[in-house]
């Protein structure tokens, strides 16, 4: 699908509350599953954290909208190892949380969000960023297809992911 549908631009402060309802929509990603609320999600820290005081000087993030309407954010948070994400790493590589709204999902939205995400980290000087995804979500396949690599799959449902930022091939001479 093309992107010329949407536009994306970065996230702002009073994009909060949208990015909150964009996490609630990352926790409840299985139609299968019971949905959580909005106040249940934020009254789990373990999720909260990743949106409570948005933005936080170190956040990151984007937006995606079509005629004036969000349609899905992506954003990082640094974490320490004291009060550590489900994809915690190391506390200088933030952790990504993503969510599209369900009608546009499948649209190549999220796509456009993961490069625009690590676009943005790229240019800020950050080196990784790290995830965490249950293997029966449909987006670890879309991640992995963005060269995140699985660097951790001891948890009993979920791996954790990184995408390196830096080059991995020598620069051409032309770039020195």
């Amino acid at each position: 699908m093309p992107d010329d549908l949407w536009s994306i631009r970065e996230a702002k402060a009073d994009d909060g509350s949208f990015m909150t309802e964009m996490l609630v929509e990352a926790v409840n990603w299985s139609p299968e599953w019971k949905r959580k609320s909005r106040s249940r999600v934020l009254a789990t820290h373990k999720t909260a954290h990743y949106i409570v005081g948005w933005p936080h000087d170190t956040d990151l993030g984007v937006v995606a909208e079509t005629d004036g309407e969000r349609i899905g954010a992506a954003w990082l948070r640094f974490l320490s190892a004291t009060d550590p994400g489900y994809g915690f790493v190391a506390a200088d590589i933030p952790e990504l949380t993503l969510g599209v709204a369900t009608k546009w999902r499948g649209r190549g939205v999220g796509r456009a969000l993961l490069r625009a995400i690590a676009d943005h980290a790229q240019s800020a000087g950050i080196r990784q960023i790290s995830l965490s995804v249950e293997r029966k979500n449909f987006a670890q396949k879309l991640y992995l297809s963005e060269d995140y690599q699985i660097i951790d799959s001891t948890g009993r449902d979920s791996d954790t992911m990184v995408k390196s930022l830096v080059p991995t091939h020598p620069p051409a001479l032309s770039e020195i």
